[in-house]
């Protein structure tokens, strides 16, 4: 059967961690399961993963590439908080939800999508990404909160398909 989870801080401030493959039998991760692996360049979230905690890639700085699973249905708490080194991701569509700080002071992200299944961007989900300049929000989001795209000094388009406007935050841009 194999692993079925990687438990809480299960590889917490492993700084030489720079590879690892998360076997299709794993259907969860724990909170800050990989917090601080500042070697750890890419990371493949295979399908069978349906549960995935805060803070589990936080500050991993050198983390450049992440394919998340297409069973994930949020992207939770600081989730990518501080890897400044990550310069794009897909987020894909059973996505519902971007938690605060999901991907606070990522300032190498350039762009992002936000699909149509996405409802809420929480507060500071993208507060600090400095290298941001592109932002299409899908036509499901119908809440952006307070700070959420705070301090994106290159962030110079943004295309909104939401089918109503959205409720934005006074301090969301």
């Amino acid at each position: 059967m194999g692993i079925t989870t990687i438990g809480k801080r299960a590889f917490y401030k492993c700084a030489a961690l720079a590879d690892i493959v998360i076997p299709e039998s794993v259907t969860a991760i724990g909170g800050l399961a990989f917090y601080e692996c500042k070697k750890l360049k890419e990371i493949v979230i295979p399908d069978s993963v349906t549960s995935i905690g805060d803070n589990v890639f936080y500050f991993c700085t050198s983390l450049t590439s992440v394919t998340i699973s297409n069973s994930i249905t949020s992207i939770g708490y600081s989730m990518f908080y501080g890897c400044s080194s990550l310069t794009s991701i897909v987020i894909p569509d059973s996505v519902t939800s971007i938690g605060y700080h999901a991907f606070s002071y990522c300032r190498c992200l350039t762009s992002i999508v936000i699909p149509d299944s996405v409802t809420s961007i929480a507060s500071s989900a993208f507060d600090g990404c400095s290298g941001l300049v592109s932002v299409t929000i899908g036509s499901g989001v119908t809440s952006i909160g307070d700070y959420a795209f705070s301090s994106c000094s290159s962030l110079s388009s943004i295309i909104c398909n939401a089918t109503t406007a959205p409720a934005i935050a006074n301090d969301s841009f």
